[in-house]
């Protein structure tokens, strides 16, 4: 099926977030949507979806033109999209949750047919090779595995043109590259797939046709043998590095000092197994494992979010074991959870509200029991020119912003602290390449203010780029601590659980 926009124009108020967006995808094309986080891109997918009514332009199929009223009538013409927050049921199988809205029935009876439901989960996975039990609880999945549900849920209603929303926004290096496979699959399969992201070495390896928007426009179309650089400045209206300016550190005393801290879950599983490392004032510590090795429970450990079974936690020489999350933050710790929705924004409070969320009975935001607003204004008016939030009011709810947008939010209200520590996962995880220069540069800034950095990231590029020392985590366990200088492939050996003398 082909797919075509014509004059595509969407406005909310005075904001004009799609301005006369033109767009041919053709049957069996992977056609890239390249942009910066809020220039555009997901709101055009929501008018194509039916999520939202363009004030202008018209949307055809197959050079018919369309008309859709909501999601249903998308789905019905064969227009699928899969979000990039999933809109899963946790405690529901992968065939309830492929059923819901279209439940198939036993002949003409009252009751489901859950088996038929099972059978079409199986006939897409063994097609697509997606390794999907149609009777696994979702709740269960990894992340990668719920991707392909959602996927699974938009080819059972006979998608022949599929909108990825920033598919690799919360998967690991490995299922990215799963995901981009099963994109390429689906393109020989004659589906017309829009695969909207930020991240140039994804449009690079499965891209047929580029096109870019910047700021509600398209500013041209590219190929993807183009280099990373051209496509970077066409994205963001001028030249980027791909690479961080940074000095040598100059590491001072030791800031952060963990020994022998093991994490036991609420099942007497072992998280984090005996770890022991520390972090000096001036230098960032990156911390590189493969997801799901311990890194969450380390960090929630260190910001007293979970009590540690045993071992110590020294901050300037105080054990902070057993102090609760807030005297943890006031005694001089930052910190950008890996997930930003659920721990770093409130999505129904306001922007200025969310930059000073743990901050607002501080001297600065309050007086006794009032809030001074005109300060909390202020605050955020400034934080919001500096990091280069794109919003249309500080008193905009945070859930409106994009995912890119609420992550710039959350880095502002933490670099912007009295630091001590800075405890970073995934800090550029949705970021647009433009925004990954911008938080690289505040994360070097911060570390050359003297403040002890610990990263945590499954992106390795960003590993090397920041680390001044790399401590490699698997199954719970500090494998190494090695220089950034070391090879990739013997970083790989450590993050697989072997040891560099097992390099012959």
């Amino acid at each position: 099926m082909k797919l075509e926009l014509r004059g595509i124009t969407k406005r909310f108020g005075d904001f004009t977030a799609n301005d006369s967006i033109d767009l041919v995808v053709e049957e069996g094309q992977v056609h890239a949507l390249l942009g910066e986080n809020g220039a555009g891109k997901s709101t055009l997918m929501n008018v194509l979806f039916g999520l939202y009514d363009a004030d202008e332009g018209q949307i055809l199929l197959d050079d018919v033109p369309v008309d859709f009223d909501g999601p249903g009538d998308a789905m019905a013409a064969g227009v699928g999209m899969v979000h990039q927050h999933f809109m899963l049921v946790p405690v529901f199988t992968v065939a309830e949750s492929m059923m819901l809205g279209h439940e198939p029935m036993q002949g003409r009876g009252p009751l489901l047919d859950f088996e038929q439901a099972r059978a079409r989960v199986r006939e897409l996975s063994d097609r697509f090779g997606f390794d999907i039990d149609p009777d696994a609880l979702i709740e269960d999945l990894p992340v990668g595995a719920q991707q392909r549900v959602e996927i699974i849920k938009a080819l059972s209603r006979d998608a022949k043109v599929l909108i990825l929303d920033e598919p690799s926004a919360v998967l690991t290096p490995a299922e990215t590259d799963e995901l981009l496979e099963i994109v390429r699959e689906l393109a020989k399969a004659g589906t017309a797939v829009v695969l909207i992201t930020h991240k140039l070495r994804e449009v690079q390896e499965v891209a047929d046709v580029i096109t870019v928007i910047r700021r509600g426009k398209v500013v041209g179309t590219a190929q993807p043998t183009d280099s990373k650089e051209t496509l970077a400045s066409m994205m963001v209206g001028r030249d980027v590095s791909m690479a961080v300016d940074k000095d040598a550190a100059k590491p001072g005393k030791v800031a952060l000092e963990v020994s022998d801290l093991t994490v036991v879950d609420r099942h007497d599983v072992v998280r984090v197994d005996s770890a022991s490392f520390d972090v000096r004032a001036g230098e960032v510590l990156a911390i590189a494992g493969v997801q799901g090795n311990g890194q969450t429970e380390l960090t929630e450990a260190l910001m007293g979010l979970i009590t540690p079974a045993s071992g110590s936690i020294l901050l300037s020489g105080e054990n902070v074991v057993g102090r609760s999350i807030k005297q943890v933050r006031l005694s001089g710790v930052g910190f950008v959870p890996e997930d930003r929705t659920q721990d770093g924004v409130v999505g129904t409070f306001t922007i200025a509200q969310n930059l000073v969320l743990d901050l607002h009975d501080q001297p600065q935001f309050s007086s006794g029991l009032a809030l001074r607003h005109e300060a909390i204004a202020e605050n955020a008016e400034r934080l919001v020119q500096e990091f280069d939030v794109r919003t249309t009011s500080i008193e905009a709810t945070a859930r409106s912003l994009s995912g890119g947008n609420q992550q710039k939010v959350v880095v502002a209200r933490e670099v912007t602290r009295d630091l001590k520590l800075f405890i970073a996962s995934n800090p550029t995880r949705g970021l647009d390449v433009g925004s990954i220069e911008f938080v690289h540069k505040r994360i070097i800034e911060v570390r050359d203010s003297g403040v002890a950095v610990v990263i945590v990231s499954s992106e390795l590029d960003e590993v090397y780029a920041l680390a001044d020392r790399i401590a490699v985590m698997h199954k719970g366990q500090i494998m190494d601590i090695v220089s950034p200088d070391t090879d990739r492939d013997d970083l790989g050996i450590l993050m697989a659980g072997g040891e560099l003398a097992d390099v012959a």
